[in-house]
Protein backbone atom coordinates (compact mmCIF):
# COMPACT_ATOMS: atom_id res chain seq x y z
CA UNK A 1 0.00 0.00 0.00
CA UNK A 2 1.23 3.67 -0.83
CA UNK A 3 0.71 6.12 1.79
CA UNK A 4 0.05 9.75 0.77
CA UNK A 5 1.88 12.51 2.85
CA UNK A 6 1.76 16.63 3.34
CA UNK A 7 4.64 18.37 4.92
CA UNK A 8 3.11 21.85 5.88
CA UNK A 9 6.28 23.59 6.48
CA UNK A 10 8.53 21.58 4.08
CA UNK A 11 11.15 24.46 3.69
CA UNK A 12 11.94 24.22 7.66
CA UNK A 13 14.95 22.24 8.94
CA UNK A 14 12.53 19.56 10.60
CA UNK A 15 10.55 20.19 7.43
CA UNK A 16 13.67 18.93 5.14
CA UNK A 17 14.42 15.65 7.65
CA UNK A 18 11.34 14.61 7.35
CA UNK A 19 11.51 14.86 3.40
CA UNK A 20 15.22 13.30 3.48
CA UNK A 21 13.69 9.92 5.67
CA UNK A 22 10.85 9.62 3.40
CA UNK A 23 12.98 9.97 0.18
CA UNK A 24 13.84 6.27 -0.32
CA UNK A 25 10.60 4.78 1.03
CA UNK A 26 8.53 2.94 -1.72
CA UNK A 27 5.66 3.04 0.25
CA UNK A 28 5.15 7.04 0.74
CA UNK A 29 3.71 9.33 -1.97
CA UNK A 30 4.97 12.46 -0.82
CA UNK A 31 2.66 15.42 -2.10
CA UNK A 32 4.37 18.99 -2.54
CA UNK A 33 2.88 22.54 -2.56
CA UNK A 34 3.96 24.59 -5.00
CA UNK A 35 6.58 26.96 -3.87
CA UNK A 36 3.92 30.12 -4.90
CA UNK A 37 0.79 28.36 -3.18
CA UNK A 38 2.49 27.73 0.19
CA UNK A 39 1.10 30.33 2.09
CA UNK A 40 -2.38 29.88 -0.28
CA UNK A 41 -4.99 28.34 2.69
CA UNK A 42 -6.94 26.94 -0.22
CA UNK A 43 -4.21 24.97 -1.52
CA UNK A 44 -2.92 23.31 1.68
CA UNK A 45 -6.29 22.81 2.87
CA UNK A 46 -6.51 20.95 -0.29
CA UNK A 47 -3.42 18.83 0.64
CA UNK A 48 -3.47 18.30 3.73
CA UNK A 49 -7.22 16.84 3.49
CA UNK A 50 -5.80 14.81 0.36
CA UNK A 51 -3.11 12.99 3.06
CA UNK A 52 -3.34 9.83 5.02
CA UNK A 53 -0.50 11.58 7.10
CA UNK A 54 0.27 15.31 7.61
CA UNK A 55 3.49 17.06 9.51
CA UNK A 56 2.59 20.24 10.46
CA UNK A 57 6.15 22.41 10.51
CA UNK A 58 4.43 25.38 11.60
CA UNK A 59 4.98 27.93 14.16
CA UNK A 60 2.58 27.23 17.10
CA UNK A 61 -0.40 29.75 15.85
CA UNK A 62 -0.06 28.27 12.44
CA UNK A 63 -0.13 24.80 13.79
CA UNK A 64 -3.13 25.47 15.29
CA UNK A 65 -4.92 26.87 12.22
CA UNK A 66 -3.96 24.11 10.36
CA UNK A 67 -5.64 21.78 12.61
CA UNK A 68 -8.89 23.35 11.68
CA UNK A 69 -8.07 22.78 8.48
CA UNK A 70 -9.01 19.40 8.02
CA UNK A 71 -12.06 17.82 7.61
CA UNK A 72 -10.79 14.26 6.25
CA UNK A 73 -11.24 12.37 9.73
CA UNK A 74 -8.96 9.78 7.56
CA UNK A 75 -5.96 12.01 7.89
CA UNK A 76 -3.75 11.87 10.25
CA UNK A 77 -1.87 15.19 11.75
CA UNK A 78 1.41 14.79 13.27
CA UNK A 79 2.54 18.29 14.93
CA UNK A 80 5.83 19.20 14.80
CA UNK A 81 5.04 22.74 16.82
CA UNK A 82 4.45 23.27 20.43
CA UNK A 83 0.83 23.77 19.86
CA UNK A 84 -0.59 20.43 21.36
CA UNK A 85 1.79 18.60 23.20
CA UNK A 86 -0.54 18.60 26.44
CA UNK A 87 -3.72 19.14 24.64
CA UNK A 88 -6.53 16.80 25.24
CA UNK A 89 -6.96 14.62 22.61
CA UNK A 90 -4.16 14.54 21.24
CA UNK A 91 -1.60 11.66 21.44
CA UNK A 92 1.95 12.16 22.79
CA UNK A 93 4.70 11.15 19.77
CA UNK A 94 6.75 9.36 21.91
CA UNK A 95 6.19 5.57 22.02
CA UNK A 96 8.65 4.78 24.52
CA UNK A 97 6.73 7.02 26.88
CA UNK A 98 4.81 3.95 28.66
CA UNK A 99 3.41 0.35 27.95
CA UNK A 100 -0.12 1.75 26.52
CA UNK A 101 1.81 4.63 24.39
CA UNK A 102 2.11 3.05 21.21
CA UNK A 103 -1.57 2.25 21.18
CA UNK A 104 -2.58 5.40 21.98
CA UNK A 105 -0.38 6.71 18.71
CA UNK A 106 -2.34 3.68 16.81
CA UNK A 107 -5.70 4.50 17.65
CA UNK A 108 -5.18 8.60 17.08
CA UNK A 109 -5.23 11.01 14.57
CA UNK A 110 -4.28 13.78 16.23
CA UNK A 111 -0.30 13.22 17.19
CA UNK A 112 1.72 16.00 19.02
CA UNK A 113 5.39 15.59 18.41
CA UNK A 114 7.75 16.12 21.50
CA UNK A 115 10.52 18.51 21.79
CA UNK A 116 14.18 17.87 21.88
CA UNK A 117 14.78 18.96 24.98
CA UNK A 118 11.65 17.49 26.39
CA UNK A 119 12.22 14.12 24.87
CA UNK A 120 15.72 13.77 26.35
CA UNK A 121 14.74 15.00 30.09
CA UNK A 122 11.19 13.12 29.65
CA UNK A 123 12.74 9.49 28.93
CA UNK A 124 15.54 10.00 32.11
CA UNK A 125 13.01 11.27 34.15
CA UNK A 126 9.70 9.39 33.56
CA UNK A 127 10.97 6.00 34.68
CA UNK A 128 12.13 7.26 37.96
CA UNK A 129 8.33 8.43 38.46
CA UNK A 130 6.71 5.30 37.40
CA UNK A 131 9.26 3.09 39.76
CA UNK A 132 8.25 4.76 42.96
CA UNK A 133 12.22 6.35 43.27
CA UNK A 134 11.28 9.71 42.69
CA UNK A 135 8.45 11.68 44.00
CA UNK A 136 5.90 13.42 41.65
CA UNK A 137 6.36 16.44 44.42
CA UNK A 138 10.51 16.24 43.97
CA UNK A 139 12.00 19.50 43.27
CA UNK A 140 14.22 18.90 39.86
CA UNK A 141 16.78 20.42 37.82
CA UNK A 142 18.38 19.87 34.26
CA UNK A 143 20.91 21.19 32.04
CA UNK A 144 20.82 20.66 28.45
CA UNK A 145 23.38 21.20 26.11
CA UNK A 146 22.52 21.33 22.05
CA UNK A 147 23.82 22.22 18.71
CA UNK A 148 22.70 25.36 17.06
CA UNK A 149 20.59 23.62 14.65
CA UNK A 150 17.39 23.45 16.69
CA UNK A 151 16.98 26.88 16.57
CA UNK A 152 16.11 27.04 13.27
CA UNK A 153 16.92 28.51 10.31
CA UNK A 154 18.08 31.62 11.61
CA UNK A 155 19.62 30.69 14.08
CA UNK A 156 22.13 28.21 11.63
CA UNK A 157 23.05 31.38 9.61
CA UNK A 158 24.02 33.38 13.20
CA UNK A 159 26.46 30.95 13.84
CA UNK A 160 27.57 29.77 10.34
CA UNK A 161 27.87 32.91 8.60
CA UNK A 162 27.85 36.01 10.92
CA UNK A 163 31.26 35.78 12.24
CA UNK A 164 30.35 36.96 15.40
CA UNK A 165 32.54 35.96 17.95
CA UNK A 166 30.14 35.53 21.09
CA UNK A 167 28.89 32.73 19.24
CA UNK A 168 32.22 30.83 19.37
CA UNK A 169 31.61 29.55 23.06
CA UNK A 170 28.73 27.94 24.80
CA UNK A 171 25.57 29.94 25.52
CA UNK A 172 22.94 29.64 28.28
CA UNK A 173 19.12 30.85 27.40
CA UNK A 174 15.94 30.79 28.16
CA UNK A 175 17.01 32.89 31.08
CA UNK A 176 13.37 33.70 31.97
CA UNK A 177 12.76 30.25 33.26
CA UNK A 178 9.92 30.15 31.09
CA UNK A 179 10.66 27.73 28.48
CA UNK A 180 8.65 26.49 26.10
CA UNK A 181 9.06 22.79 26.98
CA UNK A 182 8.66 22.71 30.40
CA UNK A 183 4.58 21.83 30.35
CA UNK A 184 5.46 19.09 28.69
CA UNK A 185 8.11 17.77 30.67
CA UNK A 186 6.14 18.48 33.72
CA UNK A 187 2.68 16.41 31.94
CA UNK A 188 4.62 13.72 31.06
CA UNK A 189 7.14 12.98 33.72
CA UNK A 190 4.06 13.49 36.34
CA UNK A 191 6.14 15.82 37.85
CA UNK A 192 3.76 18.70 40.29
CA UNK A 193 6.37 21.47 39.71
CA UNK A 194 8.52 22.60 36.93
CA UNK A 195 12.37 21.30 36.81
CA UNK A 196 14.76 24.53 36.84
CA UNK A 197 15.59 24.00 33.40
CA UNK A 198 18.79 25.91 31.88
CA UNK A 199 19.33 25.14 28.11
CA UNK A 200 22.47 25.85 26.58
CA UNK A 201 23.38 25.93 22.75
CA UNK A 202 26.68 25.18 21.61
CA UNK A 203 29.14 25.87 18.70
CA UNK A 204 28.75 22.79 16.97
CA UNK A 205 25.48 21.93 14.43
CA UNK A 206 23.53 18.89 16.09
CA UNK A 207 23.06 16.55 19.56
CA UNK A 208 21.85 17.50 23.00
CA UNK A 209 22.76 15.70 25.96
CA UNK A 210 20.08 16.22 29.23
CA UNK A 211 21.36 16.06 32.44
CA UNK A 212 19.39 15.39 35.60
CA UNK A 213 21.59 15.61 39.04
CA UNK A 214 20.00 13.63 41.89
CA UNK A 215 21.10 13.69 45.46
CA UNK A 216 20.34 9.87 46.81
CA UNK A 217 19.42 11.23 50.02
CA UNK A 218 16.17 13.18 48.03
CA UNK A 219 15.24 10.02 46.87
CA UNK A 220 12.43 7.07 48.29
CA UNK A 221 13.32 4.46 50.30
CA UNK A 222 17.01 5.10 50.35
CA UNK A 223 17.32 4.59 46.74
CA UNK A 224 20.97 3.56 45.34
CA UNK A 225 23.05 4.16 41.99
CA UNK A 226 21.76 0.36 41.07
CA UNK A 227 18.25 1.41 41.80
CA UNK A 228 18.13 4.49 39.44
CA UNK A 229 19.82 2.37 36.47
CA UNK A 230 17.84 -1.02 36.90
CA UNK A 231 14.34 1.61 36.91
CA UNK A 232 15.46 2.27 33.57
CA UNK A 233 16.39 -0.91 32.28
CA UNK A 234 13.42 -2.64 33.09
CA UNK A 235 11.58 0.72 31.33
CA UNK A 236 12.87 0.06 28.67
CA UNK A 237 13.48 -3.42 28.41
CA UNK A 238 13.06 -4.53 24.51
CA UNK A 239 13.06 -0.64 22.99
CA UNK A 240 15.03 -0.86 19.98
CA UNK A 241 15.63 2.97 20.08
CA UNK A 242 16.91 2.99 23.72
CA UNK A 243 20.19 2.32 24.91
CA UNK A 244 20.68 2.13 28.55
CA UNK A 245 24.63 2.68 29.16
CA UNK A 246 25.93 0.33 31.96
CA UNK A 247 25.92 1.89 35.36
CA UNK A 248 29.36 4.31 35.79
CA UNK A 249 29.72 3.17 31.79
CA UNK A 250 33.53 2.00 32.41
CA UNK A 251 34.31 3.38 28.06
CA UNK A 252 32.51 7.13 28.96
CA UNK A 253 34.41 7.36 32.19
CA UNK A 254 37.69 6.08 30.50
CA UNK A 255 37.19 8.96 27.93
CA UNK A 256 36.91 11.15 30.67
CA UNK A 257 33.74 12.84 28.99
CA UNK A 258 30.73 12.68 27.79
CA UNK A 259 30.59 12.78 23.67
CA UNK A 260 27.26 15.04 23.23
CA UNK A 261 27.26 14.08 19.38
CA UNK A 262 27.58 10.10 19.93
CA UNK A 263 24.06 9.58 18.60
CA UNK A 264 24.06 12.18 15.59
CA UNK A 265 22.43 10.55 12.19
CA UNK A 266 20.71 8.10 14.40
CA UNK A 267 16.94 7.53 16.34
CA UNK A 268 18.79 6.39 19.12
CA UNK A 269 18.95 7.29 22.34
CA UNK A 270 21.46 6.76 25.31
CA UNK A 271 20.61 6.75 28.88
CA UNK A 272 23.50 6.82 31.63
CA UNK A 273 23.87 7.31 35.55
CA UNK A 274 27.10 8.34 37.13
CA UNK A 275 26.80 8.22 40.71
CA UNK A 276 28.80 8.42 43.44
CA UNK A 277 27.56 7.59 47.06
CA UNK A 278 25.48 10.58 47.57
CA UNK A 279 24.89 11.89 44.40
CA UNK A 280 23.89 10.68 40.72
CA UNK A 281 23.50 11.96 37.53
CA UNK A 282 21.19 10.90 34.94
CA UNK A 283 21.68 11.55 31.22
CA UNK A 284 19.90 11.20 28.09
CA UNK A 285 21.72 12.05 24.71
CA UNK A 286 20.29 11.75 21.12
CA UNK A 287 19.74 14.19 17.66
CA UNK A 288 18.01 17.15 17.90
CA UNK A 289 17.11 16.43 14.81
CA UNK A 290 16.66 12.70 14.57
CA UNK A 291 14.45 11.43 17.96
CA UNK A 292 14.43 15.38 19.03
CA UNK A 293 12.41 16.36 15.87
CA UNK A 294 11.85 14.47 12.34
CA UNK A 295 13.04 11.07 13.29
CA UNK A 296 10.67 10.84 16.10
CA UNK A 297 7.59 12.16 14.12
CA UNK A 298 8.03 9.79 11.49
CA UNK A 299 8.57 6.88 14.08
CA UNK A 300 4.98 8.21 15.24
CA UNK A 301 3.89 7.94 11.55
CA UNK A 302 5.15 4.48 11.15
CA UNK A 303 3.53 3.12 14.42
CA UNK A 304 0.61 5.15 13.48
CA UNK A 305 0.23 3.27 10.08
CA UNK A 306 1.20 -0.48 12.25
CA UNK A 307 4.44 -0.04 10.06
CA UNK A 308 7.99 -1.76 11.09
CA UNK A 309 8.65 1.26 13.20
CA UNK A 310 11.91 1.60 11.92
CA UNK A 311 11.07 1.98 8.49
CA UNK A 312 13.07 4.64 6.88
CA UNK A 313 14.93 5.43 10.25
Amino acid sequence: MTYKVFVDGQEGTTGLRIHEYLAARQDVEVLRIDADKRKDPDERSRLLNAADVAFLCLPDAASREAAFMINNKNTCLIDASTAHRTAPGWAFGLPELARDQRQKIRDSKRIANPGCHASAFILAVRPLVDAGLLSPESLVSATSITGYSGGGKGMIADYETSGDAKYSSPRPYALGLAHKHLPEMMTHTGLTSAPVFMPIVANYYKGLLVTVPLHLASLRGGARPEDLHEALTAHYAGERFINVKPLRDAATLAEGAVDVQACNDTNRVDLFVFASDTQALVMARLDNLGKGASGAAVQSMNVHLGLDEGLGL
